[in-house]
């Protein structure tokens, strides 16, 4: 494979380079990916970077593509939004960035000047998404926010590139910093739209990666006591070592709200927290309208049971992916009861330097959420034990370019 190198000369569009192929994960339809060979990413503006990918994990949400649950996910695109690399070649009107600088990316793709990235909602951008009334452009996900190709590669392209990626600390390996991209800034987010006050209780549904740095966060921001619900046994027994965290399987309570009110004074929670989304198990009503005949966006189970079981004032948040358009939740129990309801992608990038911060003092060991170190050629085998919670998966991360150990 024949590789441009450096800063693209003033002579810039490229006119004449060699032709050249990367491995790269390609979508072929529901539950059926492969690693082919796809066109080498160019540069294609003054202010993108080529990352050659040395880390790319495996999300919850990629799942939902995987089992064809996004609209608009096209035949031969790339997956992948959680990433870490090297830069290999840079724009000509790159300013903060050079060849060789290790950098970890956001899921979001920002401009950093909009209306919304002025505000620091990145997950808004006006710029990066010709669909902008939906989200902002994100790597590796559907046409819906903007087709770009993603980071399960040897190589990606990254736009935007002064406004984005964040250099990573010499001392700081990849699997330490690579979810800051996503999973940990999101439970961050999580965590802080439910606005915790001090010693309040709060309940995470979803034992997840997302719900595990949520269960993290709540502790960061002073609760005094978080509660962990999902139905899978070795989830729930990661949250209790990890997160120190009181874990409840709602397949061997009789009813998971009452079970909640009934273990928090007869009120309930002041926080429910959906770190799952639209695959949530737990209804048979929800899972037939939204993940068999698609009349609703996902299985909103999980939203029924936050807005039910939370205490009247309390908060609910909603961090788990849902699509469009819509889905059946009791909405007028949550105006009944005075609820305040967050919901939103992570605005990734106001975290990033923050979270880094409690990685490198120790206060958040990220790499042991990981459960499986796998080459970028088994990406397949990767989507399948994550996506049936084989061999006790939790995270996996892929490794282009070297054997990863286990």
């Amino acid at each position: 494979m024949i590789r441009r190198r450096g800063t693209l000369p003033p002579s810039y569009p490229p006119t004449q380079l060699e032709e050249a192929f990367v491995k790269a994960v390609s979508y072929r339809g529901p539950a059926d990916l492969r690693v082919v060979q796809k066109d080498d990413p160019r540069i294609e503006h003054p202010n993108d970077v080529i990352l050659r990918v040395t880390a790319a994990a495996i999300c919850g949400s990629d799942l939902h593509l995987y089992r064809g649950l996004v609209p608009d996910t096209r035949v031969g695109c790339t997956f992948g939004h959680e990433f870490t690399g090297v830069v290999e070649e840079v724009g000509p009107s790159v300013r903060n960035l050079r060849r060789g600088d290790r950098v970890v990316v956001p899921f979001n793709i920002s401009c950093g000047s909009c209306y919304y990235c002025q505000r620091d909602l990145f997950a808004l951008c006006e710029n990066t998404n010709p669909n902008s009334e939906v989200a902002s452009g994100v790597f590796g996900y559907s046409h819906t926010t903007g087709g770009y190709d993603g980071g399960q590669a040897e190589y990606v392209r990254v736009p935007f590139a002064d406004v984005g990626p964040m250099k990573i600390p010499d001392d700081l390996p990849d699997d330490e910093v690579i979810f800051l991209s996503d999973v940990f800034p999101t439970g961050y987010q999580a965590a802080e739209m439910g606005e915790i006050k001090g010693g309040e209780t709060v309940v995470v549904f979803g034992c997840g990666p997302v719900g595990l740095f949520a269960q993290k966060s709540a502790w960061l921001l002073g609760a005094g006591r978080v509660i962990a619900v999902d139905h899978v046994d070795y989830r729930l027994a990661f949250a209790r070592e990890y997160n120190n965290v009181e874990t409840i399987n709602f397949r061997e309570v009789d009813d998971i709200v009452m079970h909640l009110k009934e273990i928090t004074g007869g009120r309930g929670p002041d926080v429910c927290i959906d770190a799952v989304g639209m695959e949530a198990d737990g209804s048979h009503l929800h899972t037939f309208l939204g993940r068999k005949a698609k009349l609703e966006a996902g299985a909103a189970t999980v939203i029924g049971w936050a807005i039910n079981a939370v205490r009247k004032g309390g908060n609910v948040v909603l961090i788990g992916v849902y699509g469009p358009p819509w889905n059946l939740i009791p909405i007028g129990t949550a105006m009944n009861k005075n609820l305040t309801l967050r919901m939103g992608q992570c605005n990734v990038k106001r975290y990033m330097s923050h979270l880094l911060e409690h990685i490198r003092e120790g206060r958040v060991d990220a790499s042991r959420i990981i459960s499986h170190r796998l080459p970028l050629d088994q990406a397949p085998h990767g989507y399948e034990i994550f996506a049936g919670k084989l061999d006790e998966c939790r995270k996996v991360v892929l490794y282009p370019g070297r054997v990863a150990q286990a």
